[in-house]
């Protein structure tokens, strides 16, 4: 596997998508940039204001390490364009490789499910609702992506998956 390579990861909370993050940088030991931890780390020095801070910072740590030629996985809701299309730039710009994926739990029970009582390892982070998750907007696709469907799945399955796309 050639390096330097972005996997950058979307989806709903709850769809799995972090936990695919972690699986997959544990595989690859690669750098895993979670925006999660990063905008919590912001609210936790005082800085409230909504915005786009935790994703700008995100970038930025994932270009500073392509640019060494390490593999990032990139790990956010990334709900709209602009955010997909950012990801995908700071790959361009760094000379890197980009597999866009999107993840997905098809099964609404289950998607419910996990976010309902999924237990959160980022202190002081509070998880969106279930009626939060569902109103999130969310911009069609206009290119190519891998989506996984972690329903009902493994997340050996899913990694297996992603890593036979790089393949």
């Amino acid at each position: 596997m050639a390096s330097p390579l972005l996997i950058a990861l979307a989806g709903l909370p709850g769809s799995g998508k972090s936990t695919l993050a972690q699986a997959l940088a544990e595989r690859l030991r690669a750098v895993w940039v979670r925006i999660d931890t990063i905008e919590q780390a912001i609210r936790d020095a005082g800085i409230t204001e909504d915005g786009p801070a935790g994703y700008i910072v995100g970038y930025g740590i994932a270009a500073t390490n392509l640019r060494l030629g390490h593999i990032v996985v990139a790990d956010s809701v990334n709900p709209i364009a602009i955010t997909r299309d950012a990801w995908r730039n700071v790959a361009i710009e760094a000379g890197a490789r980009c597999l866009e994926v999107e993840v997905v739990c098809s099964d609404p029970a289950e998607h419910r499910s996990r976010v309902e009582t999924r237990v959160v390892n980022i202190p002081g982070l509070v998880p969106p609702t279930w009626q939060e998750v569902v109103e999130r907007k969310q911009d069609p696709w206009t290119r190519p992506r891998l989506v996984i469907d972690t329903a009902g799945r493994s997340i050996e399955a899913c990694v297996a998956e992603v890593l036979a796309r790089l393949e």
